[in-house]
């Protein structure tokens, strides 16, 4: 018989957006901490997407992950700065184009970058998780000094397009229009790769190649093959990731990428080594908990996330939704 789904972890967000409403003055201003800590949430759950994929497919720890956000930053503000006619169009059409070309440009070069840095870097030291960190911390600090080379040590300016400036009124409350499309960039990010993975024969052939890589070979199926593009999949959602934070924080940074490593590993682990639903729950729950949380005791909202990981795994020590193997 099917397994039931566990809702309880899941639950957990409405119950922390209903309890804050409790502490916060005003409705409107709950509603604009909400949905501004949803955006947060899905910005950092698809930073940290392309990392628990690779962990949980390939058990690979690659540190590095930090680099390719950073990367995709740059891409992106490189085809902005070109695009700047279409990015200050008071056009939405004009706006999501340049976008679109953006988040193509950082995919393409953070996915190209780490095929090569799989195939050099990662290759060698499958299955040991020491040289992994090692290698993949070296990798990193080479990454951010060619990005020092290539771009440059200042900060790069990089202003949201048109369209997306300004906030919305829903009656009391102000919604930016970019944490809007933040929430739905997340919200298609998520439903695609749990598609993929539960409703495709590619994320059934995975989910086979995770159980019993021998035997889906001995079938004919090039299962190391698959999981080079699992890899490069992981790195190009990392260049994604990088372009809807750089845009949420108007800057490019060359150490962009490693500033919010401690955040996604936060969230790795309170979702569950390897689980793509809970780094999608966990990122929802910190996001939510940091907003609230600075909103109401600014000086505790730097230990909230600390605080959040350690009482998540006092009740479930695996994460919430643990990947079994």
């Amino acid at each position: 018989m099917k397994a039931l789904f566990d809702w309880r972890p899941l639950a957990l967000v409405p119950a922390l957006a209903l309890g804050a409403l409790l502490f916060v003055p005003s409705a409107p201003t709950w509603l604009t901490l909400t949905v501004a800590g949803l955006a947060m949430g899905m910005m950092i759950f698809i930073m940290a997407s392309g990392l628990t994929l690779v962990f949980g497919l390939m058990d690979v720890i690659n540190f590095a992950h930090g680099a390719f956000i950073s990367i995709g930053a740059y891409a992106a503000a490189s085809v902005l700065l070109a695009m700047k006619v279409q990015v200050q169009a008071p056009s939405l059409g004009a706006n999501l184009s340049a976008i679109a070309a953006a988040v193509l440009a950082a995919a393409a070069l953070a996915g190209v970058l780490g095929l090569f840095f799989e195939r050099v870097v990662i290759r060698p030291v499958y299955g040991d998780h020491l040289k992994q960190i090692l290698v993949t911390m070296g990798g990193l600090i080479v990454c951010e000094q060619l990005i020092l080379v290539i771009w440059g040590p200042d900060m790069i300016p990089l202003p949201r397009p048109a369209t997306l400036t300004g906030a919305v009124l829903l009656g009391d409350a102000a919604i930016e229009r970019y944490r809007m499309l933040a929430v739905v960039v997340g919200l298609v990010v998520f439903a695609s790769m749990w598609l993929v993975l539960s409703r495709t024969r590619i994320g059934l052939l995975i989910r086979a190649g995770v159980e019993n890589t021998e035997m889906v070979e001995a079938l004919g199926y090039r299962i190391r093959r698959l999981f080079v593009g699992v890899f490069v999949a992981g790195c190009a959602l990392a260049g994604l990731g990088g372009v809807m934070w750089a845009l949420y924080q108007e800057s490019v940074t060359a150490t962009m990428g490693m500033q919010v490593m401690v955040v996604i590993f936060i969230v790795i682990i309170i979702g569950g080594l390897g689980s793509v639903g809970g780094c999608f729950v966990g990122a929802l729950l910190v996001g939510l908990t940091a907003n609230y949380i600075g909103y109401m005791a600014p000086k505790l909202a730097l230990g909230s996330n600390i605080l959040l990981m350690v009482l998540i795994l006092l009740w479930r020590p695996r994460g919430l939704y643990p990947v079994g193997k």
